[in-house]
């Protein structure tokens, strides 16, 4: 079970402010999923590169959840939005991440992340003392593992092809988690209470991948290898 543990009093915080603009609203006019991504992802870059630590190193997520704070909501076109992220857990080449996302001083959304620590080659890296230094007052000590669950099977599911474009690949030439998201945005209908997506392998170009769908579930397929898998609760 997903736990998004509570804001540290003391140990490195770090908050994000930006605007919902027409590039991450829907038809609603409301914060779509991939732009959620977007801003959690830009959130962990900016705070990363405000650290001091190293820059060469490359992190990747592995699975994201995400849950409507009581009372909460989803941001709107127009409005500011403030992301607070901290270090909530540590592993051996990895760390788990927590996203308050705020709308006018208050919590409406919670996000937690497992981010791996890659080096220039793409292997796990081990983490350093400097970043627990940095981050491992807010860690509190906490222990977290690095296990991605096997992928559900997408058995009594609909399925149809799914394009990778340019656009969606990132400097390591993988389909970019905001751009997987977007699969997710495809075929949720209705206000998102809760999501979750896992990476189980890269999507990467030159594949061919297929969207598959069942009631509250999707799946990206890659011949008979679910490369990613997402689970979510609508009103």
């Amino acid at each position: 079970m997903t736990e998004f543990v509570s804001r540290p009093a003391e140990g490195r915080r770090y908050t994000h402010r930006r605007q919902v603009r027409l590039s991450d609203a829907g038809l609603d006019g409301v914060l779509r999923l991939d732009g959620l991504a977007r801003y959690l992802q830009d959130a962990a870059s900016d705070d990363w590169a405000d650290s001091g630590l190293d820059q060469s190193e490359t992190w990747v997520v592995r699975r994201t959840a995400l849950r409507l704070a009581g009372g909460g909501r989803w941001p709107e076109l127009g409005e500011q939005v403030a992301l607070t992220t901290w270090c909530a857990g540590t592993g051996a080449a990895w760390a788990e991440r927590r996203t308050d996302i705020e709308v006018d001083s208050a919590v409406v959304i919670e996000a937690v992340a497992l981010w791996v620590s890659l080096d220039a080659v793409g292997r796990p890296l081990r983490l350093r003392q400097a970043f627990f230094d940095v981050y491992g007052e807010a860690a509190t000590g906490r222990r977290v593992s690095g296990r991605v669950p096997p992928a559900p099977e997408p058995s009594s599911s609909t399925a149809r092809p799914w394009a990778i474009r340019r656009a969606d690949l990132d400097v390591i030439g993988h389909v970019n988690n905001a751009a997987v998201w977007a699969a997710v945005a495809e075929v949720v209908f209705g206000k998102v209470v809760s999501a979750a997506l896992t990476h189980h392998g890269p999507v990467e170009t030159g594949q061919a991948v297929d969207l598959a769908t069942a009631p509250g579930r999707i799946w990206l397929i890659s011949g008979t290898e679910v490369r990613a898998s997402a689970e979510f609760v609508t009103e």
